[in-house]
């Protein structure tokens, strides 16, 4: 039987490349936030441009969601296997392919199609923090990994005001084109920049594994995204749902039995590597409702007493502070986890987002309250979303690194589909017509709030029950398995 390759010492590319190392995996995470944010702006519009229904328009964000949930695991296990560098530049290409058929078309299934190969993109961070555990020493690798993380909320965050300044003065394919430009160079930096990772775990690629786990996932993640429109008791959706338990249940009873699964469910089911997934989830769930209610609450008309009617692009400037507050904070996060463990980091970012959501209960009518929460909310995001990889990084194999913080992501974007879908259900059941129109109410709004307040603090707790560092170095010593050597070897990260 074929055995992982052995770990090799940790060495950046010398010179003058081996210095961009890190500012370009950064720009890479930066580039797919923005390119997954780019479209919000259009979406009201699209109907018009595109001459489609509303309910067609909806699939450029769902077929995102879709296409990235499915790939992120399965892209991050080809990364293990094959190259890790090989499959980033892949990922990047196809999302620059993608941004290229959006600006050459106004058709809504070529748009479709274009977004779904943009969500190969949602492993472009798994897949850095993977080289960077790989290439970096473990001094430099605790604030390489929190800033690698902080470059989601980063992008989004510049994403938003940048495609509507494009969208409110040039034309709508403009956006994509500028798209492809930074794509491009993206695609050339990691190439150029980024050396290739000599860690691999050798096998045959799980091919049975990975169509179940699509099947699955996108039953899932559709029967949740669709749940709203399509009704929570429809045929449809709870036949979606049925036919997910079903086909996920089939394929964990098949990875159990593969000799070389896409997933190791037995790496799964030990507390730290599972308990750190399920936290992902929960803070996925707790952070995203900051995004989705704070655009529309600042965008709400006047005349619903609460609402400022602020334009897209004004909204995208209130979101600003928060993406920068992530890049400020990056650093402190890896401090806590190297001073405390990430666990640590981790319950105290959740229990950071709840504050932030206190504070939006306490006053969400005044811009200044309103933007001092919602940046509340994306400091903590910012501990938390540093902590989880590093977690993962102590938890797991380094031939498994990027097939685990794939499986990581997930579950966030399982949390953050999940919200969405909470979201839209708790301001659908309260609203009040206003111009004849019906418009959520501020109750909606806190109630939102103090539901993803809630879910913060369930994650804050989860990760308290994670086991630590602590009181493992004997069992460590004791034993002589390759992981435990490994886990010692990252403590200093």
């Amino acid at each position: 039987m074929e055995q992982p390759a052995p770990i090799a010492q940790p060495s950046v590319r010398p010179g003058l490349r081996g210095r961009f190392t890190i500012p370009v995996l950064a720009f890479g995470g930066i580039l797919m936030a923005v390119m997954q944010t780019v479209v919000v702006p259009l979406l009201p519009d699209l109907p018009r441009l595109t001459h489609s229904s509303p309910g067609a328009v909806s699939w450029t964000v769902t077929a995102t969601l879709l296409s990235g949930a499915v790939l992120t695991p399965v892209l991050g296990r080809a990364g293990d296997m094959y190259g890790k560098r090989r499959v980033l530049t892949s990922a990047l290409l196809l999302m620059t392919v993608g941004s290229v058929m959006c600006a050459l078309s106004s058709d809504i299934a070529v748009l479709i199609t274009a977004r779904a190969l943009q969500g190969a993109a949602a492993s472009v961070v798994p897949l850095s923090i993977s080289i960077l555990r790989d290439e970096l020493p473990p001094e430099r690798r605790g604030s390489a990994v929190a800033l690698m993380s902080s470059t989601v909320g980063i992008g989004a965050a510049l994403g938003l005001p940048l495609a509507a300044l494009v969208v409110q003065y040039y034309d709508w394919h403009t956006m994509f084109w500028l798209t492809s430009a930074l794509g491009a160079v993206g695609v050339a930096a990691v190439w150029w920049a980024v050396k290739e990772s000599p860690v691999r775990e050798p096998g045959r690629f799980d091919v049975a594994g990975t169509l179940g786990l699509a099947a699955g996932l996108v039953c899932l993640l559709l029967g949740v995204s669709q749940g709203g429109q399509w009704g929570w008791t429809s045929a449809r959706i709870l036949g979606l749902f049925a036919a997910a338990v079903a086909v996920l249940a089939l394929w964990w009873w098949q990875q159990l039995r593969t000799e070389r699964p896409l997933v190791d469910l037995r790496l799964v089911s030990r507390p730290r590597v599972g308990l750190s997934h399920v936290a992902a989830l929960l803070t996925g769930f707790a952070f995203y409702a900051n995004s989705l209610v704070t655009a529309q609450l600042v965008q709400a008309p006047k005349a619903t007493g609460y609402g400022l009617g602020l334009s897209i692009v004004q909204t995208g400037l209130c979101l600003l502070p928060g993406g920068v507050t992530m890049l400020l904070f990056s650093p402190l996060s890896a401090r806590i986890s190297a001073a405390r463990g990430p666990r640590v980091t981790l319950a105290i970012g959740a229990a950071v987002i709840a504050c932030g959501y206190a504070l939006r209960i306490a006053d969400s009518r005044d811009l200044w309250m309103i933007i001092l929460g919602a940046t509340v909310v994306a400091t903590g995001t910012t501990l938390a979303y540093s902590a989880l990889p590093t977690l993962i990084l102590r938890a797991v194999p380094a031939e498994q690194t990027a097939s685990a913080n794939g499986v990581n992501v997930l579950m966030r974007t399982i949390g953050q589909a999940t919200s969405s879908a909470a979201v839209a259900a708790v301001l659908i059941h309260h609203t009040s017509p206003v111009g004849g129109v019906p418009v959520p109410t501020l109750h909606g709004y806190l109630l939102a709030f103090t539901v993803a307040g809630i879910v913060a603090l369930v994650a804050s707790a989860t990760a308290l029950t994670i086991p630590g560092d602590t009181g493992r170095r004997g069992s460590r010593r004791a034993g002589s398995g390759t992981l435990d050597a490994r886990d010692e070897a990252l403590e200093g990260a």
